[in-house]
């Protein structure tokens, strides 16, 4: 009997990709992402402390963000997929951009190129949408730069552990 695949998170390019996520981060702020990781641990156990971090931690690659369909969601840790109520195939892979709200899509992209211009981002604030269109406040978000092997730009990420969901929109009522 063959093996059963291993969790989408736990494949060769996923524990890669969260290795740069998590050593980007502390180059970009000076502070590891997660908190009490071991520098001398497996890049399996940094894969597993990544997706299992209460915070929510999001990358995408480094298509432009101008362009449609724009950056592509290639990683989303456990907080991200429960606070976008989607399934590790959903979320990673669809254009990052649909994380936000049409009309937020706008300001996203400029921090996004604001981040990408000065490797980092500190303290940003925008609206987001799960995939049931409730809309979510995100504060104090860190926005940075992902380095390929050959420590060019490959895309970005995104961590924050501030949000609250936000009411809906009322029906204006017709005099």
């Amino acid at each position: 009997m063959p093996e059963p695949a291993p969790s989408p998170w736990l494949t060769v390019p996923t524990v890669a990709l969260a290795k740069r996520i998590l050593a980007s981060h502390s180059h970009a702020f000076g502070t590891p992402l997660v908190a009490g990781l071991a520098a001398d641990a497996s890049p399996l156990q940094w894969a597993q402390a990544l997706f299992a971090a209460p915070l929510v931690v999001l990358a995408h690659d480094g298509q432009d963000p101008g362009a449609d369909p724009g950056p592509r969601l290639t990683y989303a840790n456990r907080a991200a997929l429960g606070l976008w109520r989607r399934r590790w195939g959903e979320l990673v892979g669809m254009p990052s951009r649909l994380t936000a709200p049409r009309a937020e899509r706008g300001s996203r992209g400029q921090a996004l190129r604001r981040a990408q211009g000065g490797g980092a981002l500190q303290h940003y604030s925008g609206i987001r949408v799960d995939s049931g269109g409730r809309r979510f406040q995100i504060t104090g978000a860190r926005l940075w730069t992902l380095p390929d092997a050959q420590g060019q730009p490959c895309g970005q990420a995104a961590r924050f552990s501030s949000w609250w969901w936000l009411p809906e929109p009322r029906p204006s009522s017709l005099g």
